[in-house]
């Protein structure tokens, strides 16, 4: 165990015998990305800015029409409600070959053709199996908070008709594409299929920002959303489909050259935003301001931190890219330090009769909080109200019981690093 992990240990012993908790603050909502803010870039970089908000504001009308016309036609007054379910986690990815050329791959294919918005991408939270999109039927589901705070809340849509209809969150998205990739390589007949998955990486192409990062939800909503989104790996994701596609992999040789160099090229420029927003000496918030990129709040709950989960899963895909480069080589060796001094041991987030909390576990560990203080590395909690506390046990049962605030992530990048640093040695 690191003296950094030995100190937090302590820290950690003192706040469960709710000595030390405190209220540390309170969660604020991060700023969108508006023709304000973008005159306040440097003068080099504000029409690339402009034009990209632009393009999102037409395409959101765009979109708009589309189901506009529907009602119209149909003569509905109000959106037709589509099925809820687990969506883009719900397709099968993993069955043997042959299964995607049977019926229900092809009927399952389908309904995802059909659910794709105008602009190209998906929605999260649907049930894809159940039955394609009718005329007039919304192209997201109730995506929601199910748990509302009150005026205020960071995570209230600003129209609740019209709420995720486009994202990267939950595997939206990059798992439509994989899908049907799979669907693609497999007999004939298959030309809906690549055209639908064309205009899915055109969508990722287009939702990228001038500096390389992604907003969870494009067309652009507004709020949190608007952030640079790492949360849930929704970036390395992305990347990891579009280096599919610049490769010419897993079902996606068919794409033409052209749309290759693009994906190659934009795969470039995400590796460079996740460089350019690891936090000095540490690794990456959940989430980071569009324009600046430095780490902003999210929902309530979900406060500016150093994230351990997400920053694992970006030390994980670093990992994994051929020769890379010393930026790269530092920024792992830089996190994989950070994990270590963040490690907690002799303890485990259990449930028991009081609910979910961090309980003494002699020999347990390692294992990471959700979210560090930025600066200090003290865990920190939110909570449904946007109050931060320093003790996991102080906050609402609630939150406690419905959010993951400690795991082990962090142990398969330090996992997989003990072989990395063996070809790429520190300095090098």
């Amino acid at each position: 165990m690191t003296t950094g992990s030995i100190k937090l240990l302590a820290a950690l012993v003192a706040c469960a015998g709710c000595l030390e908790a405190a209220v540390t603050g309170a969660s604020t909502a991060p700023d969108a990305v508006t023709p304000e803010r973008i005159l306040a870039l440097p003068r080099t970089e504000q029409s690339a800015w402009r034009d990209y908000l632009a393009r999102s504001i037409e395409q959101g009308k765009k979109d708009h029409a589309v189901l506009d016309g529907e009602l119209k036609a149909t003569g509905l007054r109000v959106m037709l409600v589509p099925p809820s379910g687990s969506s883009a986690k719900s397709l099968p990815l993993d069955k043997p070959a042959d299964w995607y050329t049977t019926a229900e791959a092809l009927r399952i294919a389908d309904i995802v053709l059909s659910f794709q918005t105008p602009a190209g991408g998906w929605s999260k939270n649907l049930d894809l199996t159940a039955h394609a999109r009718r005329p007039g039927e919304s192209f997201a589901g109730n995506n929601l908070t199910p748990v509302a705070s009150g005026p205020g809340d960071l995570d209230a849509a600003p129209d609740p008709q019209w709420h995720y209809v486009g994202t990267i969150d939950n595997d939206a998205t990059t798992s439509e594409i994989r899908f049907l990739a799979r669907i693609a390589e497999r007999g004939e007949g298959v030309e809906k299929y690549r055209d639908a998955i064309g205009r899915g990486v055109d969508y990722l192409l287009a939702a990228q920002y001038p500096n390389g990062g992604w907003p969870q939800i494009w067309p652009l909503e507004g709020g949190y959303h608007d952030a640079v989104t790492f949360n849930d790996g929704a970036i390395t994701e992305t990347l990891e489909v579009l280096q599919d596609v610049a490769d010419g992999k897993d079902g996606l040789a068919f794409v033409n050259r052209k749309m290759r160099q693009r994906a190659a090229e934009s795969v470039a420029r995400g590796i460079d935003v996740i460089l350019r927003s690891q936090i000095s000496g540490a690794a990456w918030a959940q989430q980071c301001d569009a324009l600046n990129l430095k780490p902003v709040a999210a929902r309530n709950y979900e406060p500016i931190a150093v994230s351990g989960g997400e920053s694992a899963a970006i030390t994980l895909f670093l990992m994994k890219l051929p020769h890379p480069e010393p930026r790269i080589v530092k920024a792992v060796y830089t996190a994989v330090d950070w994990f270590r001094k963040t490690a907690v041991y002799g303890f485990a987030f259990e449930k028991g009769a009081d609910g979910r909390k961090l309980r003494p576990a002699p020999g347990a560990g390692p294992i990471w909080a959700r979210y560090y203080e930025l600066g200090t590395n003290r865990p920190i909690f939110g909570d449904r109200d946007k109050s931060i506390h320093d003790d996991v046990n102080e906050i609402s049962l609630e939150r406690r019981n419905g959010y993951s605030w400690y795991n082990g992530a962090p142990k398969t990048a330090l996992d997989r690093f003990a072989e990395w640093s063996a070809e790429h040695p520190r300095g090098k």
